[in-house]
């Protein structure tokens, strides 16, 4: 088995990754299809530690544009993150996988309470551990929730599995000549408005000098290529 350039990685997943037709709702076959891929990667012996967004169940946008205070829109994508970390738990429970799920609003009769030094040791014991519901407080976005995560857990890489391949200059989807980037420094990163990673966790990762590695979670073997050093994706760190 081939070496591994990242032992611990923190792994950022949207909640589309679950959806079901139309981006919205939660498909089980969906959630299987995550498990077997994050357990191929776990099968090269990397530790594993997830944050799940909740967009295909709430997004807090939508909240705001019919008056919603931030703070409660904010709460209820947290909760629902949970949901979502639960049904993931149950598809790599089911594929072989051990698992844990924090969470960062204390809801015991559901999850464990998000305390670091247990993640690791869970991390430690070869379990992969969920971490739901951000990171407790408003304004702070999932990415932002991974990012700070990361660091708290000692891993080597934020891995972003998205549905896209990099990022690219402006939005492939809509001009299928933009320029997409191998290598980005945080500070192009920031400067170039990356909408796919929001800037407070581009700029924890810099502070911290934690690589980030933007993924698409639907090409085959991506983020196994990406834990073993390949050359996949797009990877922003201190050298462009």
């Amino acid at each position: 088995m081939p070496e591994v350039k990242y032992k611990r990685i923190m792994l950022k997943l949207g909640g589309e990754a679950l959806a079901g037709p139309g981006g919205y709702g939660i498909d089980p076959h969906r959630a299987d299809e995550v498990a077997a891929k994050i357990k191929r990667v776990k099968d090269h012996g990397v530790e594993i530690a997830i944050v799940l967004g909740a967009g295909n169940l709430w997004r807090g946008k939508d909240g705001l544009a019919h008056g919603m205070d931030r703070a409660t829109a904010d709460q209820m994508g947290m909760l629902a993150t949970v949901m979502n970390s639960l049904v993931l738990r149950d598809a790599l429970e089911r594929a072989g996988v051990t698992t844990r799920v924090q969470t960062a609003i204390e809801m015991r009769a559901v999850a464990e309470p998000y305390i670091r030094l247990r993640a690791i040791r869970h991390l430690e014991k070869g379990r992969v551990v969920i971490l739901g519901a951000g990171t407790g407080n408003p304004y702070f976005t999932t990415d932002t929730a991974a990012a700070l995560r990361a660091m708290e857990l000692h891993a080597d890489v934020l891995i972003k599995a998205t549905k896209v391949d990099g990022v690219y200059e402006s939005d492939p989807l809509v001009n299928p000549q933009a320029k997409k980037f191998d290598r980005l420094s945080y500070i192009e990163a920031l400067n170039l408005g990356v909408e796919i990673l929001d800037s407070t966790a581009i700029s924890l990762c810099m502070d911290n000098k934690l690589p980030i590695i933007i993924v698409n979670l639907w090409e085959e073997g991506s983020i196994e290529r990406a834990v073993l050093g390949e050359r996949v994706g797009t990877i922003i760190n201190t050298d462009a």
